[in-house]
């Protein structure tokens, strides 16, 4: 094991089996009333995406249909090319991401007659359509977005992956026509798509601090949901959910704690290794938290040590720092470990190239060393592993603690709950990452609130009362809206408390979120991860499960924990999550000043006519002189303004 950068890192080869497209960014339109596409707008839509793929585009254009991609190779790389067709060219698919369940479909296709003519995976999907029809998505396993032109038929269908790893954006067009996209800046080149701001999507991106599915930014563009098809037939949109809630009729003899921790680490290492398939190189990112961890191991375990690359970023602020843990589980496992420490003034850099690739705002600040994680990797690797859906899958964050506090927070005298809201409002107010304070004055921002809204304030920028106070236009009311999605969950699954809880969270934050963030993070520099968590056999394998097995005992992850005794140094395991956090609190004291008083002064603010400027003023005033921390509000308003100059203003 060394600790240098490397010169390279091996590729990953399982001759003859193709496992992967590759990451790529896709796009495309069908007009209606039979009208002819025009080429250069595929075109156009085409290469806003290049960094999605760099090594590779194509269009087809037929008639009143036009197909793009780009493609960055990782699965067959000579060929593979998209936008490709079935046997009779009647059909033809775009996409963008990996089907791990490849190997186990191709064979009875072509029993029934299908005839492959590259080893890349995208070829199963259109042999799939053919004889499933929209069925065919309930057979996947994979991380995807894909459209697919069913010329026959005069058909565009859609789909978007169970979990919603890969992102898709779609736009009804006047005429009854139909435009999509990787991401809104492919669809913002279609001439017929409005660049108009949502003022309701504004609400929601401050309540949540990204714009959850189906809604968008954009008020002429959706997401589609994870798990969903849409349909596109003369000039007729239809949207569906084929992926089912973790509600459905479990196992009703579990096994025990012990015996489940053991099959899923069986699961877990059997889904690494069909994640770790490439004929690139490959790599894993390691944070020191047991999430990660456990994914170098279990590759450990299907490879050598030696040919396993870990990578992982410090930080100079020792509280936002996790190298340290990332190098003892390096050495730990015996992998080949790299890492490289960045300054403030690096992390800076990023902010204005991170306004020019993300075309939503987005206030989650961990994406910025997401970045420099992926950016460093990528001189390396053209694929790493990553460890994200544990937290959301198997109960790993603070909030699930949190929620039984709150319950007891509740259970208090009016009089009681006050005087504990004085005491914590008088805490001296600490800038460190995760400080007391910052925890116990978040944990009072929705301890009152029934669960689903709880959870959401303490994860969130703006409740629904601060929104009220900021925004000029009478806001959208988000904290109904999202109570209403709740109360739907609850509706459909028969679940207990966390259970409801866990499925919120695998259908905003998750998605939205997380994966929104690694995956713009690291497309920016042509780098694809995968999330070996994420797997769907794995996912209904820890669904069937109870839930005192995800957090019990007063344990977050429990079931993943036990798993990985023995496997990751135990103070691994005994870490508390503190998650990949920036030094936010501080930087909007000090270095981000001149940027804070350029784009949140009460002038251009009050030009802008989206915020009242007194209340934006008194934010910054109050988080400047240290009387309170405004660290989360005043980020998200801040990339929302770099967002706005970037795309509107």
């Amino acid at each position: 094991m060394s600790y240098a950068e490397p010169a390279g890192a091996t590729a990953r080869r399982d001759a003859g089996e193709g496992a992967g497209g590759g990451m790529c960014g896709i796009a495309g339109f069908v007009n209606g009333g039979g009208r002819e596409a025009d080429r250069s707008t595929i075109e156009a839509m085409t290469a806003s995406l290049a960094h999605r793929g760099p090594d590779g585009d194509g269009v087809h254009v037929a008639g009143p249909v036009a197909l793009g991609h780009r493609r960055l190779s990782i699965i067959d790389v000579e060929g593979g090319a998209q936008p490709l067709p079935n046997e009779d060219d009647s059909i033809w698919i775009v996409y963008n991401g990996e089907l791990y369940n490849e190997p186990d479909l191709k064979p009875g296709l072509e029993a029934k007659g299908h005839r492959y003519r590259t080893r890349c995976d995208t070829e199963t999907f259109v042999h799939l359509y053919e004889e499933e029809g929209e069925a065919f998505v309930e057979r996947l396993n994979g991380m995807y977005a894909l459209a697919i032109w069913d010329g026959p038929r005069r058909r565009l269908v859609l789909a978007r992956d169970r979990m919603g790893q890969k992102p898709l954006y779609y736009a009804e067009l006047p005429g009854g026509g139909l435009a999509f996209g990787s991401e809104p800046k492919a669809l913002l080149k279609h001439p017929e798509v409005s660049r108009e701001l949502d003022r309701d999507g504004l609400a929601r991106y401050l309540f949540y601090e990204y714009v959850p599915a189906p809604y968008s930014i954009w008020r002429g563009a959706k997401k589609l949901p994870r798990g969903h098809v849409l349909v596109w037939e003369e000039g007729r949109v239809r949207v569906s959910r084929f992926f089912p809630r973790a509600g459905d009729p479990r196992d009703p003899s579990p096994p025990s704690f012990e015996e489940a921790a053991s099959r899923f680490w069986g699961s877990f290492r059997d889904s690494v290794a069909r994640h770790r398939r490439s004929d690139v190189p490959l790599g894993v990112f390691l944070s020191g938290g047991v999430d990660s961890s456990s994914v170098a191991a279990a590759l450990c375990e299907v490879e050598p040590a030696a040919n396993v690359h870990t990578f992982s970023i410090g930080f100079e602020d020792p509280s936002f720092d996790e190298s340290g843990p990332a190098r003892e589980v390096a050495k730990f496992l015996g992998t080949d470990h790299h890492e490289r420490v960045f300054s403030i003034e690096q992390m800076m850099d990023l902010l204005p190239q991170v306004a020019g690739w993300l075309d939503e705002p987005f206030g989650d600040a961990s994406i910025l060393p997401t970045h420099l994680l992926s950016r460093f990797a990528r001189e390396h690797v053209t694929v790493a592993l990553g460890g994200d859906g544990a937290d959301e899958l198997i109960a790993g964050y603070p909030t699930f603690k949190a929620e039984r506090a709150a319950r007891v927070f509740r259970s208090l005298p009016r009089p009681a709950r006050a005087l504990a809201e004085a005491a914590v409002g008088r805490l001296p107010v600490d800038h460190r990452n995760f400080s007391f304070d910052f925890k116990l004055k978040q944990f009072l921002r929705g301890a009152a609130e029934a669960p689903a809204l709880a959870h959401q304030r303490w994860l969130g920028s703006y409740s629904g009362p601060e929104l009220g106070r900021l925004l000029i236009d009478g806001p959208l009311d988000v904290e109904a809206e999202h109570q209403a999605l709740a109360d739907r969950i609850a509706a459909e699954i028969p679940g207990d408390p966390l259970g409801l809880s866990l499925e919120l969270y695998q259908e905003t934050y998750l998605p939205e979120d997380i994966l929104t963030k690694v995956d713009r993070a690291s497309m920016a520099c042509s780098l694809e991860v995968r999330a070996p968590f994420l797997d769907a056999d794995l996912v209904d394998e820890i669904r069937s499960l109870p839930s005192s097995y995800k957090y019990g005992k007063g344990t977050t992850k429990r079931l993943l924990k036990r798993a990985a005794v023995g496997r990751v140094p135990d103070s691994i395991l005994r870490r508390s999550k503190k998650g990949f956090g920036i030094p936010v609190a501080r930087w909007l004291r000090g270095p981000l000043t001149p940027l804070v008083d350029r784009l949140l002064n009460p002038d251009r603010i009050r030009a802008q006519g989206l915020f009242r400027p007194e209340e934006v003023a008194r934010r910054v005033a109050e988080h400047r002189d240290g009387s309170r921390d405004h660290r989360k509000p005043l980020w998200t308003l801040l990339m929302f303004q770099l967002w706005y100059e970037q795309w509107i203003g």
